[in-house]
């Protein structure tokens, strides 16, 4: 009986391991799986939905216009990644890196922290993006291209916009509370029913943007 036994528990390890291998799917050459290592890879428009990709090395991919809707990207290295037109609805980004990519450097160099997410977007490229309910408080999009990007419902509360473009983004109902928005372009932009109390609007560019209550701006900026 013991060996029957011990062939019925192989048999069982054996289906076990292959039901897990089958589950890590493949696409162009990258393998789906966390830690996974798929930098510079070409993605675009592909279907990741649900993907389990955190921890994983994806710096220089090509995600333009790819479904990462209810991705896990937590602390993925998605530094230089082509996220334009990527539906990213309820993806986890937290410790995500998007920011600018710099090169590792040289053996027995001193290591510079890298800034990690919450998450760290400075200088990312999300134009046209699906956005839409992330919860981005905090957030260091300094320098970050979201033209036409959709960021309805978005938590952007106490966020780093500095510099960021957001022509005609749509922000209805976003959280951009104490949000530093300096020198940001939100030219035709959607504030309807955002939340831009005791946000930093110092020379924002909101020409034709439609503002919390509706109208369209016309130079005067909603107080506290």
């Amino acid at each position: 009986m013991r060996p029957v036994a011990k062939a019925a528990a192989l048999a069982l390890l054996t289906a076990a391991l292959l039901s897990g291998s089958a589950q890590a799917r493949t696409v162009k050459g990258c393998v789906l799986k966390h830690h996974t290592s798929c930098h510079h890879k070409n993605l675009a428009g592909k279907n990741l939905r649900g993907a389990v990709l955190h921890h994983s090395v994806l710096h220089h991919i090509n995600l333009r216009g790819a479904d990462l809707r209810k991705a896990d990207l937590r602390h993925a290295d998605l530094r230089k990644a082509d996220l334009r037109r990527a539906d990213l609805r309820g993806a986890k980004l937290q410790g995500a890196k998007l920011h600018h990519y710099t090169a590792p450097k040289k053996k027995g160099a001193t290591k510079s922290q890298t800034p990690s997410c919450a998450p760290n977007c400075q200088g990312a490229n999300l134009d046209y993006a699906n956005m839409a309910n992330a919860n981005l408080s905090g957030a260091n999009l300094s320098y970050a291209a979201m033209n036409s990007a959709t960021l309805i419902n978005a938590n952007l509360q106490s966020a780093n916009l500095f510099n960021a473009y957001l022509i005609e983004a749509n922000l209805q109902n976003a959280n951009l509370y104490l949000a530093d928005l300096t020198d940001a372009i939100l030219t035709n932009a959607n504030l309807y029913l955002a939340d831009l109390y005791y946000a930093n609007l110092t020379d924002t560019v909101l020409t034709g943007a439609t503002m919390p209550d509706g109208s369209i701006y016309d130079g005067s900026l909603p107080g506290p």
